[in-house]
C-alpha cells in the first residue's frame, strides 16, 4: 500500500472520514486541511443518477457564483471588428478573430474562456476538437455564443463557470479558494449545487444528486450530507 504522507494523517485527523458534513461544516473543514504554500482551489465533485450518452440526460449549464471564483480568467472573445471595442472595454484580455483561430490551431491556448459572436462560429469549428475536450468551446447554452459580449466579458470575469456531466456522470469544478472566508466558500458551492439540481432532465429517473464532495488542491476529500440539498 502506498505510504501516506505526514500531512495527509494530519488533516485526516481532523474530521471524519466515514461522515458526512453539511456545506458549511465542509468549508471550515476544509480550510482546517489544507496545508499548501499556495493559495488553494476548492472544488467540488457531484456524481448525478444520469446516463450522459443519453442526448436528454445530459446535464451542462453556466453559474454565477455570488463571491466570484478568486481566480483571475484570460478570456478571447472571437468576434467581427465592429464588435471589438465594446469587447475590449469589458475586459477582455484578447479580442481578434482570423489570428486567434490560427494561434489555436498552432497551440496557442493561454486562455480560460472563449466567447464568440454567433456570425463567427463557422470559422470557429476548424478548432473545435482543440477548445471541445478543453471546455473552451463555445455555446449558446452557457451564453458564451452571443450578441452581447460585453456582458459575458463582465459575466465570466466576475465569477461565472461553466460545467458540464462528463463520460462517467460526474460533474467537477472549481467554486472558490481556500483563502475564501468559510461562509462565502459554502454559498459558492451552494449556489452550483442548486444550479445543477434545477436543470435535473425529466427523463432522468431514481436518485439525481448521488454524491457530492469537496476538496482542496492535495487535500482529502470531504463528502457532504446531500439532505441538506433541496431537491
Amino acid at each position: 500500500m502506498p505510504k501516506i504522507s505526514k500531512n495527509r494523517k494530519l488533516a485526516l485527523s481532523k474530521y471524519d472520514a466515514t461522515k458526512s458534513y453539511s456545506l458549511a461544516e465542509a468549508a471550515k473543514i476544509v480550510k482546517e486541511i489544507t496545508n499548501t504554500k499556495f493559495d488553494s482551489s476548492v472544488d467540488i465533485s457531484v456524481r448525478l443518477g444520469v446516463d450522459p450518452r443519453k442526448a436528454n440526460q445530459m446535464v451542462r449549464g453556466s453559474v454565477s457564483l455570488p463571491h466570484g471564483t478568486g481566480k483571475t480568467l484570460k478570456v478571447l472573445v472571437l468576434c467581427t471588428p465592429d464588435k471589438e471595442a465594446e469587447a475590449k472595454a469589458a475586459g477582455a484580455d484578447y479580442v481578434g478573430l482570423d489570428e486567434y483561430v490560427e494561434k489555436i490551431k498552432g497551440g496557442w491556448l493561454d486562455i480560460d474562456v472563449v466567447i464568440a459572436t454567433p456570425s463567427v462560429m463557422g470559422k470557429i469549428g476548424a478548432i473545435a476538437r482543440v477548445l471541445g475536450p478543453r471546455g473552451l468551446m463555445p455555446n449558446p447554452k452557457t451564453g458564451t455564443v452571443t450578441m452581447d459580449v460585453a456582458k459575458a466579458v463582465t459575466d465570466s470575469k466576475a465569477g461565472k463557470i461553466d460545467f458540464k456531466v462528463d463520460k462517467a456522470g460526474i460533474i467537477q469544478s472549481l467554486v472558490a479558494k481556500v483563502s475564501f472566508d468559510s461562509n462565502k466558500i459554502a454559498d459558492n458551492a451552494n449556489e452550483l449545487l442548486q444550479t445543477i439540481i434545477k436543470l435535473k432532465p425529466t427523463s432522468a429517473k431514481g436518485t439525481y444528486v448521488k454524491s457530492v464532495y469537496m476538496s482542496s488542491t492535495m487535500s482529502p476529500s470531504i463528502q457532504i450530507d446531500t439532505k441538506f440539498l433541496a431537491q
